[in-house]
């Protein structure tokens, strides 16, 4: 995969994951293979959030005047802002925003709704569109306009140690999901120049695609009480005193579906986890004139068990030649192609194809064990994915002793670069200017070593990547 961005672009047409062509730049519609893909990645999603998460819808528009209160928030956002000033032809008295994220449109709500300790913690989710007016190169599913799959969760804490312990969770959540679905991943707490707008600190999960850039796939934010004192949430302690909450947000986008995309896919195209591949098994009748009956009647019988049993499977009983069957059905992903013809039935036999590792084999059919058999193959698939991602994305972190190392490493290696670092502001922007690459955050505390920079004592393992 020499040139992954224009593999990437292909790929979501002919695979068809979205169109591109909307007339709005950023801005796209997800075809209904793509929509499936995301359908399955949040229903995973929503099965890990519902056991302590309830799930909540607030409205598009946010009053300028609530946008405006916290105003180190809004900084974050001012120049990426989409304004509504009219209601038809009627100028509005007060501008509305379109979320950008949803901070100063819950968090007005949260004041009505939190009165007394015993409502804590309170923990909500939202999975719905932002708009951001992104004015850096646009790239589909990865730096959009409309950010068309957009989880937030907001959780509301009575102290400090309450909200750290759910900044843990949240990464223990969100390493369960990302684990299901095969991606690897490094989790750095931000420099604090990077850091969410009027967040206490910033935890981030990145991920490396294969052009040797890093994806910034989800991250979860310490808020404190800063929102709480803007917008004045408050409950009544025990003792009937008033105390402001401690919060904390933490949200992922559409970049997990870019990332499922790019990191398994190959060059004959996508190759697609099995938890959240619209079809898990495809079937294709191989036909000649002589019992072709037989055999539709057997690979529908066969379809209908597997679709009972839970197993999301297709029959591709078109027209077409074999071949070209076989090439678009690997084209998408589909984890496992069952090919089955006359003789095979015959022969009480089957002939599979894994995608993951594009190898064939004659497959012994028996129907009292044919789902049990499918599943154990569809379950080391879904290993054998993470297996190979795990491994690939370990290889590509590398450490450097110095700065002129780090940048050899950036040109001819590409991938993240671990090095020892003070901690520093101005030293970690100094790195920055230098090497031209983000550090992306720390990733462990150090005790020993000396900073790649400035030669001091590291007090930390930082990382560098050039990022998107």
């Amino acid at each position: 995969m020499s040139e992954f961005s224009e593999w990437f672009h292909n790929i979501l047409e002919e695979a068809q994951i979205i169109d591109t062509r909307y007339p709005i730049k950023g801005m796209h519609v997800w075809q209904p293979q793509g929509f499936k893909i995301r359908k399955y990645a949040l229903k995973l999603l929503r099965e890990l959030l519902d056991e302590d998460h309830e799930e909540v819808l607030f409205p598009l528009l946010i009053p300028e005047d609530e946008l405006a209160k916290e105003a180190i928030h809004v900084k974050g956002f001012e120049e990426e802002v989409y304004w509504v000033t009219h209601g038809g032809l009627t100028p509005l008295n007060k501008k509305l925003a379109l979320r950008p994220t949803s901070e100063t449109a819950m968090y007005p709500m949260f004041n009505l709704w939190v009165r007394s300790h015993t409502d804590l913690p309170m923990k909500l989710y939202q999975i719905v569109n932002t708009f951001r007016y992104e004015t850096k190169h646009t790239r589909p599913l990865i730096r959009v306009r409309e950010i068309t799959t957009f989880k937030e969760a907001h959780t509301i804490h009575v102290d400090y140690e309450g909200a750290q312990k759910q900044v843990e969770n949240a990464i223990e959540l969100y390493s369960n999901f990302f684990d299901y679905l095969g991606i690897p991943f490094v989790v750095t707490r931000r420099p604090d120049w990077d850091k969410f707008p009027g967040a206490d600190y910033t935890m981030a999960f990145d991920t490396l695609m294969p052009d040797g850039k890093t994806l910034q796939i989800g991250t979860v934010h310490n808020l404190g009480q800063t929102f709480a004192h803007t917008f004045d949430i408050t409950y009544e302690t025990a003792e009937g005193e008033h105390e402001h909450v401690y919060q904390t947000c933490y949200g992922l986008s559409d970049r997990v579906i870019a990332s499922i995309i790019g990191i398994h896919g190959d060059s004959s195209g996508l190759v697609l986890p099995p938890s959240v591949a619209p079809y898990q098994v495809v079937i294709v009748p191989v036909l000649f004139k002589k019992g072709a009956q037989t055999v539709l009647d057997f690979c529908n019988h066969l379809k209908n068990m597997l679709k009972d049993n839970g197993i999301r499977v297709h029959l591709d009983d078109r027209d077409l030649r074999a071949g070209k069957k076989y090439y678009e059905w690997e084209m998408r992903g589909v984890p496992l192609r069952l090919e089955i013809g006359l003789r095979d039935i015959e022969n009480k036999k089957i002939v599979l194809l894994r995608r993951d590792t594009m190898d064939k084999e004659t497959f012994d059919y028996q129907e009292e064990t044919i789902i049990t058999d499918l599943n154990k193959i569809l379950n080391g698939i879904t290993q054998n994915l993470k297996t190979m991602a795990w491994e690939k994305f370990n290889s590509d972190i590398r450490p450097a002793t110095s700065l002129q190392d780090a940048l050899d490493i950036l040109k001819e290696d590409k991938g993240i670069v671990s090095f020892d670092w003070c901690g520093d502001e101005s030293c970690g922007r100094e790195i920055e200017e230098i090497v031209k690459v983000d550090i992306l955050g720390v990733s462990e505390e150090v005790h020993e070593g000396k900073c790649i920079n400035c030669g001091s004592p590291a007090k930390s393992r930082a990382l560098l990547a050039k990022t998107y």
